[in-house]
């Protein structure tokens, strides 16, 4: 048995997938869940991006994409979709990679997940480097603490999850202050403005289960 679980972040640059492609096009940072894989080859998406970036129309006239479905939550497009071209997490997948969370952004991704010791992360980043750039931008162990998913216990995204303990672990709540928002954007790998949002969505859901609340609907602010 392998007692080793690693955490691992990476960034791709290069994919040709329709997402990545999209975000090369336009200004949209794209909140990506984990990929489903189909036994034909082709991909389910489920994604998230601001309203206003021409995101839908870049999508809707890929050739790549079937049944684009949208729906609208606040200031956020939530999107479904079937993807025609192969994607690179697929590979990563096969080599191992849990994938947890993906965030697209000017042509690039950086996904988090975990793999299950370091031979197999090797086995990933080889995989990774013979189809497109790839830079490891982080990787720790994954302790048993961490197994119980934060996001999991108080229903945040793992994107969310991730900004609020990148803020905290570089002392961004402290006072005086110890790290500003564009620090932490830039840790993470993300810009300023991402970072902020993810960091208001995931302290409204976090407070709003705490003192057990409802927060009020868009059309009510």
């Amino acid at each position: 048995m392998i007692d080793e679980c690693l955490k691992v972040e990476v960034r791709i640059e290069g994919d040709d997938c329709p997402l990545a492609e999209a975000t090369r096009a336009t200004p949209a940072t794209v909140e990506a869940q984990p990929p489903l894989f189909r036994a034909d080859g082709n991909v389910l998406l489920r994604f998230s991006a601001p309203q206003g970036t021409g995101l839908t129309e870049v999508l809707d006239g890929d050739d790549r994409i079937r049944y684009l479905y949208r729906s609208r939550d606040g200031g956020r497009n939530n999107y479904r979709c079937l993807s025609l071209h192969p994607c690179i997490v697929h590979e990563l997948t096969d080599a191992g990679f849990m994938v947890e969370s993906l965030t697209y952004r000017d042509g690039g991704a950086v996904i988090t997940g975990t793999v299950v010791g370091q031979a197999v992360l090797r086995t990933v980043m080889e995989t990774a480097g013979e189809t497109v750039g790839v830079q490891l931008k982080r990787v720790y162990a994954l302790h048993a603490a961490e197994d119980d998913s934060i996001a999991r216990q108080w229903d945040l995204t793992p994107a969310q999850e991730e900004s609020l303990r990148t803020a905290v672990r570089m002392g961004y709540f402290t006072v005086p202050r110890q790290a500003t928002a564009r620090e932490v954007a830039a840790e993470m790998g993300i810009s300023k403005s991402a970072f902020i949002e993810r960091l208001h969505r995931g302290e409204n859901a976090l407070l709003a289960q705490l003192f057990d609340v409802t927060p009020p609907s868009p059309a009510d602010e």
